[in-house]
């Protein structure tokens, strides 16, 4: 009797196995409306499954795409990039589960990666939008006419998922599976790749976030207080020089890879909006690269047009750390790694600040107190923008 509950039991959960993997498989999938496509793909990440068929003569796809494993308050999304390789420019089908259990499906043209995902209509016409939710799985059915984008061939494909609050969607989870949910597709042969350029580019937006932060971001304004500071000191009379030369050179010389990486990140995302954070990168290196070349024009200390050469040099200083540093946080928003990454950042920021605060009322009271000691009646002329007094050497 034990033994043949035994294999009963075996069987049974071989059994379960086998219709759970047939679930899980699109192929032998079957549409409770009983619609059939003529294609379909397992896509590799997020539990979820591509079905279509495409009408080549009229550049029509009708298509449905599955969502398993979701709850009633996740949102699912699948688009097509007609112009780029990730998620910024693509069209989007949205759907998701509202309180009163209905089913909203809409479209979203998505233009930057701070998205609300707002409704709005996409660069190819899209008709019977719907949506179903049942056993965990949402599904988006939708019939897309794309000779507004040159047909089926190659396109790029997006798809995610995430949670509901208060009827609207919010942010994705950064998971590797939502960080390569992407792939390409050709609805006319058929042909799909999943994931053919996430970690690469995923990778060189590392490299480009690290690279300007350390660079731009710290650096620089590190440089900016080497100078200010260190000066007031005659002991430190000229180590301060160099220090500063060397900390700004590199940071230029680091800055303009940085900078260079964006440019191509740039080139291969055709499409894709980063308007703010684009314009202060170029003009970041602009300023820097004529704080570079001021230093072949630079009077002597006691030319009579070195005070205009220092405002200028200040100023521009100044204007490149206040730049760089909204543009650090720009680019945190766009990349939007792990959160202690920010707090990181946030928390070199905030030790450079507090060191300039104390470091200007110290550096003030040995200005005030060396100006009594030698009985000075009025204080020198500042040569470097700071308010310190030992002037930099002539090299």
């Amino acid at each position: 009797m034990a033994s043949t509950l035994k294999v009963v039991l075996t069987l049974s959960v071989l059994f379960c196995l086998t219709l759970s993997s047939s679930a899980q498989n699109c192929s032998t999938y079957t549409f409770r409306s009983n619609q059939v496509f003529s294609a379909c793909n397992d896509l590799s990440y997020l539990n979820s499954f591509l079905h279509w068929s495409y009408n080549s003569s009229s550049s029509t796809l009708q298509i449905a795409y599955r969502h398993t494993g979701v709850s009633s308050s996740n949102w699912v999304a699948w688009a097509i990039n007609p112009n780029a390789t990730g998620m910024v420019g693509s069209q989007a089908l949205i759907a998701y589960q509202q309180p009163d259990g209905t089913m909203k499906a809409y479209t979203s043209p998505i233009d930057n990666y701070q998205t609300q995902m707002s409704e709005g209509k996409l660069s190819f016409d899209v008709s019977n939008l719907s949506a179903t939710y049942a056993d965990n799985e949402i599904t988006i059915f939708a019939t897309l006419g794309l000779s507004s984008i040159g047909g089926a061939s190659n396109v790029t494909h997006v798809w995610q998922n995430g949670l509901v609050s208060g009827g609207t969607p919010q942010m994705h989870a950064m998971s590797e599976a939502n960080m390569q949910s992407v792939g390409t597709v050709n609805f006319l042969s058929g042909e799909v790749r999943n994931n053919p350029v996430g970690k690469g580019k995923l990778r060189k937006k590392n490299v480009h976030g690290i690279l300007n932060a350390v660079s731009w971001g710290i650096m620089m304004p590190l440089g900016a207080l080497i100078a200010r500071y260190l000066k007031v000191f005659k002991s430190a009379n000229p180590a301060w020089f160099y220090l500063h030369v060397s900390c700004q050179s590199t940071a230029y010389i680091v800055g303009v890879a940085g900078w260079a990486t964006g440019i191509k990140l740039g080139s291969e995302s055709a499409g894709v909006e980063y308007s703010a954070h684009r314009t202060i990168g170029i003009i970041l290196f602009a300023l820097g690269t004529l704080q570079v070349f001021a230093l072949l024009l630079r009077p002597k200390p006691d030319h009579k047009y070195r005070f205009y050469w220092n405002l200028y040099h200040q100023s521009v200083g100044y204007m490149v750390i206040i730049l760089s540093i909204i543009n650090v946080f720009k680019g945190i928003d766009i990349l939007q790694p792990e959160k202690k990454w920010k707090y990181a950042y946030i928390g070199v920021i905030a030790a450079l600040a507090l060191n300039a605060l104390w470091l200007e009322g110290y550096t003030w009271y040995i200005v005030l107190k060396r100006k009594r000691s030698e009985g000075e009646t009025k204080m020198p002329p500042n040569t470097n923008g700071s308010n310190g007094y030992n002037p930099e050497p002539e090299v």
